[in-house]
């Protein structure tokens, strides 16, 4: 009843242009703000979600790592364990520290990661090949692939001639000084490069398991981190509980979130605060529909009369012109989700909006809507204006009460 109330007060004429153009006006102005609510949000959705295809491709589902220290030993037996585990499809082991490379006058501090056989299997980065090949060479003549930031600050072309790198990598339990004891200087080729974000590709560079434990002095069993493929990846929870139960706190535990926890942070805050910052359009909005309302009330005044003679209570009143707020709210916010979905589906198709700065990845914003962000939005909506439609509308219902009292 109190809908169809407020139906018909919004179709009806109106004795003044300017108590229509008002309510228009605070449609318009809900519509914008769901509109670019909606925009914006799908917008980091496709930005988080090309942000975590980059870093899917350099960190495994899970990790295995030790608690303390930069290495830790087990069992091959345990090892094989855990390869067998339920769930677990690939497990690879890799060593890592930090090293010096140099290339004639040029030289840059690494992060080197000694990989296995079967780490192409878990990791992304033989997709992501830029120079050259993903070759990790033998034993005897070991390769290096160097993220593509490394390869520039080396001042080379990996793979595209046999560029011989001197490496100074530490020994493990050698002292702090630089002496020949604890530093060991070997030989590498450059047989390719990758490129997939500038956090791995300015330090990471890979090479063999075996080399790299040798040369650091660990044991036959050693490793930095153990990382893990699962079969299911809706399995990743339970795995993940029933691993942590297994090996204790000798060993963490953590799957792509926690390895990348501060980034993951700082993209829902930005999310948050861009939604906070948007939602003052609604608020403006809210301040129109105020407006729009209160002239309705002295627009229908006879008819407030009408209703107050047939016996309506105040709060029959109050809840006529709190439906209008809500009947203008809603019209404005489906206008701005429609208007939303189309540019949506217009840039996914077309890629009306590029991207600047000659980007090697995208050349156009990616946007990604879910339906977690229209609930959200449309609850803002309906929130705010609710709080905007019940001033007018009570102030409506205590007119009605004064009258009657006198």
């Amino acid at each position: 009843m109190y809908l169809h109330f407020a139906w018909r007060y919004f179709r009806s004429p109106k004795s003044t242009t300017a108590i229509s153009l008002i309510a228009w006006t605070s449609v318009i102005a809900i519509a914008v703000g769901t509109g670019a609510l909606l925009l914006v949000l799908s917008v980091f959705n496709g930005f988080e979600g090309l942000v975590k295809s980059l870093y899917a491709d350099f960190y495994p589902p899970i990790r295995i790592m030790p608690a303390k220290g930069k290495f830790t030993e087990m069992s091959d037996s345990m090892q094989e364990r855990l390869a067998t585990w339920p769930g677990v499809s690939v497990l690879s082991r890799t060593i890592e520290d930090k090293v010096i490379l140099q290339q004639g006058e040029y030289q840059s501090v690494i992060q080197l990661k000694g990989v296995d056989e079967a780490y192409n299997q878990v990791s992304g980065v033989p997709a992501r090949i830029y120079h050259g090949s993903y070759s990790l060479g033998t034993y005897d003549q070991p390769a290096l692939v160097l993220g593509a930031g490394v390869e520039d600050a080396l001042g080379l072309y990996a793979g595209k001639e046999m560029t011989t790198l001197r490496a100074y990598i530490p020994r493990r339990g050698g002292g702090r000084s630089l002496s020949e004891e604890n530093i060991q200087q070997t030989e590498l080729y450059a047989s390719g490069s990758f490129m997939i974000q500038q956090d791995f590709d300015e330090q990471y560079g890979l090479t063999r398991y075996d080399f790299l434990r040798d040369v650091l002095g660990a044991s036959a069993n050693s490793f930095s981190a153990l990382e893990i493929k699962l079969a299911d990846p809706d399995r990743l929870q339970l795995v993940k509980k029933e691993l942590r139960s297994f090996l204790g706190p000798a060993f963490r535990v953590e799957d792509r979130y926690e390895q990348n926890q501060s980034l993951y942070g700082v993209m829902n805050a930005e999310r948050w605060i861009v939604y906070g910052v948007l939602s003052l359009i609604l608020v403006v909005g809210a301040f129109t529909m105020i407006g729009a309302l209160t002239m309705l009330i002295l627009e229908k005044q006879t008819d407030i009369q009408i209703l107050r003679s047939l016996g309506a209570e105040p709060s029959v009143i109050r809840r006529i012109f709190f439906s209008e707020g809500m009947l203008l709210a809603g019209i404005g916010a489906g206008l701005g989700m429609l208007l939303a979905l189309l540019l949506i589906w217009l840039q996914q198709t077309f890629h009306l909006i590029p991207l600047g700065g000659g980007s090697f990845l995208i050349d156009h914003y990616p946007v990604e809507w879910k339906g977690r962000d229209a609930w959200l939005i449309a609850g803002t909506v309906f929130f705010i204006a609710g709080l905007a439609s019940w001033i007018p509308a009570s102030k409506a219902a205590a007119r009605v009460q004064s009258l009657r009292t006198q």
